[in-house]
């Protein structure tokens, strides 16, 4: 019994470093799926600052559609630097990829961004995300994203 557990305890320990570069090293991704996503929760930030300014918590109605979109903004904002960081930064960049620099500079961009995006509801930010996700885009994929096959 005593072998078994120390057998199942290494063996643990042993998956666990194994699958440490990610998150599990399923061999499944779609990077393109992935851009997309980005871009998809730019818009849903965009959109709830928009509903956030045009509402006024003038009755208990508004104050909950105001805390709705809010906590929807953060939401998204945290769900995009997930992608950019669960994704592409511990699984997808790898250190002797071309262009690492600039693809983890425009990545930890991003990431401020949507800090940034969070603390306010200014439509730069969003305009910056888009013009960042695009710069990384072409970094990382390039002019042709179907023709892209970034196999790890």
């Amino acid at each position: 019994m005593k072998k078994l557990l120390t057998f199942l305890s290494l063996s643990a320990l042993l998956a666990a470093t194994a699958a440490a570069h990610c998150q599990i090293p399923c061999g499944i991704y779609d990077d393109a799926a992935r851009i997309t996503e980005m871009k998809e929760h730019v818009t849903t930030i965009e959109k709830s600052m928009k509903e956030i300014a045009a509402l006024k918590p003038d009755s208990a109605q508004n104050i909950n559609q105001l805390t709705r979109w809010v906590n929807n903004k953060e939401l998204h904002a945290d769900q995009l630097t997930e992608i950019v960081t669960y994704y592409f930064m511990a699984q997808r960049i790898k250190p002797d990829a071309a262009q690492y620099d600039a693809k983890l500079k425009t990545l930890h961009a991003i990431m401020i961004e949507c800090m940034k995006a969070k603390q306010t509801v200014d439509q730069a930010h969003v305009a910056k995300l888009r013009t960042l996700i695009s710069e990384f885009e072409h970094l990382y994929i390039g002019h042709d994203a179907m023709a892209h096959d970034h196999a790890h």
